[in-house]
Parts: structure tokens; sequence; C-alpha cells
């Protein structure tokens, strides 16, 4: 049984609610953050008495504050903040709009951004604790052009975790800062990705990891904090080693 004070953003659907439930059964106090309020209450309710539900947007510095304020205030302090919301795109690199950059940033970079300073103060006060970001695959591969300015918001990501984890290794080695990169993920974040159309009749979707595979991977890394992981690193690590060993031939590869 485990006993942390966890902090979870995007914990209405997907990934973060399947994250929910498990951390929930193993012993684990919550405090679940989303805007959805029925989904993220239903939630809430699944995970049992050591679960709260807070409604928050993630793009708004000050609501994030405020969660952080009310799961300290509810739980007396927090062992681990994850900043697990994010939303993907369907558009290329030339279709996109200042809109489209715009609110990919908000989702899926200053909203972690936000929580990630929100938290910190906390956790040097106390002298520990660990902060996990979500990222994805497509920050390091540009394995799906129509991703475009969701990848380049997780590569965002990627960096903006790294450095905080350089800067905080001397003076607070008992702060984690940690990245997970799932890949493909049999959720519905493809469907609700902004600008998303149905697939073809006949098309299948991408076949990925199960909620439940990607989890485990959280899961452990809660457990054993370390600076980075793949969820699937069978399939992602090769194609990683690829890329960076030859980017002309990765693309032409990609092109086939």
């Amino acid at each position: 049984m485990s006993d942390k004070v966890i902090v979870l953003t995007g914990a209405s659907a997907g990934i973060g609610a399947v994250l929910a439930k498990q951390l929930a059964a193993r012993g684990d106090k919550l405090m679940l953050a989303a805007r959805n309020v029925k989904t993220l209450n239903q939630v809430s309710r699944a995970c049992g008495w050591d679960s709260m539900a807070y409604v928050t947007d993630v793009t708004r510095r000050q609501d994030v504050n405020r969660l952080r304020d009310e799961a300290v205030r509810t739980f007396d302090h927090v062992d681990v903040w994850i900043n697990n919301a994010g939303r993907g795109i369907t558009r290329q690199v030339l279709d996109l709009t200042d809109e489209d950059f715009d609110q990919m940033m908000a989702v899926n970079v200053k909203s972690a951004l936000y929580g990630m300073q929100a938290i910190l103060p906390h956790f040097k006060e106390r002298g520990q604790g660990q902060i996990i970001n979500v990222s994805s695959f497509l920050g390091r591969v540009p394995f799906a052009s129509y991703r475009s300015v969701y990848s380049a918001a997780k590569a965002a990501l990627n960096s903006l975790t790294a450095n905080l984890r350089m800067d905080l290794r001397a003076e607070y080695p008992n702060i984690h800062v940690s990245l997970i990169m799932p890949g493909v993920v049999a959720t519905d974040f493809a469907t609700n990705a902004l600008h998303s159309v149905p697939l073809p009749d006949g098309v299948q979707p991408p076949m990925g990891q199960s909620p439940e595979e990607v989890v485990a991977v959280m899961i452990d890394l809660i457990d054993h904090p370390r600076p980075e992981v793949y969820t699937n690193p069978s399939v992602q690590v090769e194609r990683v080693k690829s890329y960076y060993a030859d980017v002309g031939a990765f693309e032409e590869n990609m092109g086939r």
C-alpha cells in the first residue's frame, strides 16, 4: 500500500482517469483536476473517500495556484504533482493558424509550466517531492506530421523539464523532475484532437498501448523516480535511435 498525496491534472478521461483509479486502489490520496465537472466527479467518486475533485482550467495560472492551495489545505502537503493535461491537433504546419498554435502551447506547455512554478515552493520548503510531466514520443521524433504543433509543444515541454531538473539537482537532490513519453495509446485522444476528422470507412486507427500499460509505467516512475522514461521502449527507442543516427534515412523510410 502507498499513502502519497498526488495532484493529477487531466484526470477526467483517458490515461488520467485510469491512473487516478489505480493510484486510489493502492492507497494514495488524490487531488484530481480537469475542466469537465461531470466526468471529473465520476472519476473522483470511483476513486473513493481519499479523492477530491477540483475543477481547474490548467491554461489559467490562477486556477493552477488555487489547485495547489486546495491540495495543501485538504491533505496538509503534496508528494507528487503530475502535469497530465494535454490535447492534440490534426493539422499540418502550413495550415496552422495563430489560434491553433496558441491553444496547443497553452494546453500542452504553459499548463505544465504553471504547475511546476506553483508546486516548487512547497517542495523546496519540504526538501522533497516529485514533478512528472507527461509528454509524447512525438516530441522527439517527427513520426506524424499532422500532429505538427502538438509535437512542437511537447518538444518544448521536454526541454523545460530537463532544464528544471538541472536547476534543482545540486541544491535539492530529493526533488525529482521526471518526463514520461507515451507513444500511440488506445484512448480517445485522436478523436478529441483539435480539427480531428473521422477516419474513412474501413480504416482502422493505429494500434497502440493500452492506457493500463502506460499507467503501469507511470506508477513505477512514481515509486522509482528517474529523469525520463518511454512507455513502450521496444518500439520507441529504436525509432529514436534511427532518427538521431541518420535523419535523412529516417525521413526517407517514413515516406515509403
